[in-house]
């Protein structure tokens, strides 16, 4: 199915956001980079819109779906502030595994807004096991201080919720909107979010003294982002959400496995389990899609 297609492609990108975000805020303010990297990703996402001819649609759009739109565009920059920002507060293989956790939540919601009970108790036992797999994965070092600690878990916790509204309120948003073109306006809700945050917060002055190594990073970080969006749409407007958010979660894999590359951070045996219960949830339940 093609869509399955583009939700692993849309995890695979994903994956690797996760580590170019990180070493992209290793000096940069949060907030900040969130909205270097947004700003990229709106630029690639008008772009794309533009070439697919997707722009002449941009007329017919409903208000009712105006209105999903820019909710989902809402969603989606808060989950990126409270994600970046448990990035700069925690390690990857502590932070990626409680976003991916948004995926059962999406799936939850799905199964009552949507009306996808196909194979009802197989989708919950695997919802089920993910969950379990991600509270096994939340491995907790004793040299991070106990405030540090509950703060990336708060940020991660946020991020997820965020992440899940943003997967249902973007079903709602794309209907009858070609899936280019509802990245491209939802990016744009995110970017005026994301700069009313810097300098709502006085932190403008900051952005001129990003590193370029670290906004080199971003940049990357933007467009692997972009990436991921566009296939990720694609997948939801064309294919199951329940399946498709599943799919998109397997995104950990490639953060993990750089993570281990390029930052030398290691699995220990209850993480390494509990990577195994997610990773079995989320494939049996894309075998029942």
């Amino acid at each position: 199915m093609n869509w399955i297609v583009a939700a692993a492609a849309s995890a695979f990108f994903a994956g690797i956001v996760s580590i170019l975000a990180k070493l992209g805020v290793k000096t940069t303010d949060s907030d900040v980079a969130t909205a270097l990297r947004t700003t990229v990703v709106l630029v690639l996402a008008w772009f794309v819109a533009a070439v697919t001819g997707a722009l002449g649609g941009i007329g017919a759009i409903q208000p009712y779906t105006w209105l999903f739109l820019v909710l989902s565009g809402l969603a989606t920059g808060g989950s990126w502030i409270c994600y970046f920002k448990a990035l700069s507060l925690g390690d990857v293989n502590k932070v990626t595994p409680i976003d991916k956790s948004s995926a059962v939540l999406a799936t939850l919601l799905a199964i009552v807004l949507f009306g996808e009970t196909a194979h009802l108790a197989v989708k919950l036992v695997c919802a089920a096991v993910i969950l379990v797999g991600t509270f096994m994965m939340i491995e907790r070092k004793d040299a991070t201080p106990v405030e540090g600690r509950a703060s990336w878990l708060v940020y991660a916790v946020l991020a997820a919720v965020f992440a899940a509204l943003t997967s249902i309120l973007g079903k709602v948003g794309i209907d009858g909107v070609d899936s280019n073109l509802g990245t491209a306006i939802r990016t744009t809700v995110v970017l005026a979010m994301a700069w009313a945050i810097v300098f709502g917060k006085g932190k403008g002055g900051l952005v001129r003294t990003t590193q370029r190594r670290e906004l080199g990073f971003l940049t990357l970080s933007g467009l692997a982002t972009g990436a991921s969006w566009l296939f990720y749409y694609y997948a939801i407007q064309t294919g199951v959400v329940s399946v498709v958010v599943q799919i998109d979660k397997l995104s950990v894999l490639v953060s993990i496995a750089f993570a281990w590359i390029v930052l030398h951070e290691r699995l220990n045996a209850k993480s390494a389990a509990g990577l195994a219960l997610l990773v079995a949830g989320t494939l049996l339940m894309t075998a029942f899609a």
